[in-house]
């Protein structure tokens, strides 16, 4: 481990697809001590059962106390294994298939449908409109506006997050912070919880009323499955489709291909351009040199990492033969116990409605999007991305 936080190319920089590399020098919300620089190392840590989780507000959730349970994301142990295995049959590849496919082509296809009417769209609207929706139906936010909802989760994970040092600025940024917590809650999460708790629904919601979750702790699972399922799945989207629309050879493999081999494409499209570029853990206290230090698992550093992904690590290479053991997506779910649960969801959410946006006849994008570095979330942000269709 050292303290380089590269952007290049480990290879060759004149071979170089990332559209997103340059801006991860943006870094998190937190300073750490040690960054990984390859992917045995990033899987290490990320499997270790002795670090805990640290960025992404996980050290503002631990000092909640003990009055308010954790969410599931920033469990650790035996706690998370016992909640996550409870909440693993909402993600498996069997349901995302019996239970939310449907919805999955029924979203896509009035997506497109409105698109091909308007002749223009901006494409990062109808991502979020798409992963919102999805999101929405899984974790049970289904008693409320949609648009509002969007919006009411967009403002969470998109913009400043440094606070201000002037008293006065930084009162105001609280008082802001809790309108947009409490509208959240009032208008969308209470709705939910007062349906379910006359009539029960296969959803997380449903579950965590059954596990005597009170409000206030739904409504921060809410606002981490939010994330976790709104605002990542929706910029890969914007991504994915800037890469294939910039290269027609690229479209026209993604586009012969079967389900399995598209999806195979987007992993390594996602293995390129992880839309979490760092995530953080903290060493144990013990008594070694790295007591407590905070580790930066810097994974598009993994992800271009010959030794695992081999030559032209940073170049996108359909059909790519990647070792089982690595995964095509490299660490761009993560790995170990905090593995993202919904990476099937959203993988095939963006398989069918990138087939179907593909396949619109003259489809062009008028404008590329501006690009810009979330440290919350210590990814990328692909906002005013123009589509144009004949």
């Amino acid at each position: 481990m050292d303290a380089r936080l590269p952007s290049a190319c480990p290879v060759n920089r004149r071979h170089d697809d990332r559209k997103s590399a340059a801006a991860s020098i943006g870094g998190g919300t937190v300073d750490p001590d040690i960054r990984t620089q390859d992917f045995a190392e990033g899987r290490a840590i990320l499997r270790s059962d002795h670090v805990r989780q640290a960025g992404f507000l996980a050290e503002q959730v631990g000092k909640i106390g003990n009055a308010t349970r954790q969410p599931i994301l920033f469990l650790e142990g035996d706690a998370h294994r016992v909640q996550r295995s409870a909440t693993a049959r909402f993600f498996t590849p069997r349901i995302v298939t019996t239970h939310y496919r449907e919805l999955m082509v029924r979203l896509s296809d009035g997506l497109i449908a409105r698109f091909q009417q308007e002749k223009r769209a901006r494409l990062d609207n109808l991502s979020l409109e798409l992963a919102v929706a999805v999101a929405s139906q899984i974790v049970g936010l289904t008693d409320s506006d949609p648009d509002g909802l969007a919006k009411r989760l967009d403002v969470f994970f998109t913009g400043d997050f440094h606070r201000p040092r002037n008293r006065v600025a930084a009162f105001a940024h609280f008082l802001r912070s809790q309108y947009r917590v409490l509208s959240f809650y009032y208008r969308d999460v209470a709705p939910a919880i007062r349906s379910r708790r006359r009539q029960r629904q296969d959803d997380v919601i449903s579950h965590l009323i059954d596990q005597g979750y009170n409000g206030r702790e739904i409504l921060t699972e809410c606002l981490v499955y939010g994330a976790a399922g709104m605002a990542t799945t929706r910029e890969f989207i914007v991504m994915a489709a800037w890469h294939l629309l910039d290269r027609e050879d690229l479209k026209a493999t993604f586009l012969a291909a079967d389900e399995n081999g598209q999806v195979a494409l987007l992993e390594e499209l996602l293995r390129l351009e992880p839309v979490v570029g760092y995530i953080y853990r903290r060493m144990p206290d013990d008594a070694s040199a790295q007591a407590g230090a905070a580790v930066a698992v810097d994974v598009r550093a993994a992800n271009t990492d010959p030794a695992a992904f081999g030559e032209r690590p940073c170049e996108v290479v359909p059909g790519r033969q990647v070792s089982a053991k690595y995964g095509r997506a490299g660490l761009s779910f993560g790995d170990g116990e905090h593995r993202c649960p919904g990476a099937q969801v959203a993988l095939q959410e963006s398989c069918l409605f990138l087939d179907r946006l593909m396949r619109v006849p003259g489809l062009k994008l008028a404008r590329a999007p501006s690009l810009t570095w979330n440290p919350l979330v210590t990814g990328y942000e692909l906002r005013d991305a123009v589509i144009i269709c004949d």
